[in-house]
């Protein structure tokens, strides 16, 4: 059970054994009564308050994890899409390369021609 029902639970229980065994006339029983629903209600704000700063703790100390996890990802992200864009201008440099090395390839009176010398097929 939480704090909360705790106090309820209690403040229940003590209100009725203090009707049942109050020996007291009604004017001081409904004082008594008066009293402890007072005391509840002052519990129940403590409780209140004590779990609305445990849950602002925890967002917090859970959005900084997400938060930090989220900059750490998206950090990793970065490094790994230069790797890739790296790569990726290699290959088209070797690429242009071998093209270069095709462009000089010409067919001369049906022979082809490589780097200006004749091969014959």
């Amino acid at each position: 059970m939480s704090n909360l029902s705790n106090v309820l639970l209690g403040t229940a229980v003590g209100a009725a054994l203090g009707i049942l065994f109050a020996p007291a006339e009604g004017k001081k029983t409904r004082e008594k009564l008066l009293a402890q629903a007072n005391e509840a209600k002052d519990k129940i704000a403590e409780n209140a308050e004590e779990i609305k700063d445990k849950v602002a703790t925890a967002y917090e100390t859970r959005k900084e994890t997400f938060d930090e996890q989220l900059e750490s990802a998206v950090s990793n992200l970065s490094y790994k899409a230069d790797d890739v864009i790296s790569s990726l201008e290699k290959k088209l440099s070797e690429l242009k390369e071998k093209n270069k090395k095709f462009q000089k390839n010409t067919v001369v009176n049906g022979e082809t021609v490589i780097n200006d010398e004749p091969i014959t097929i």
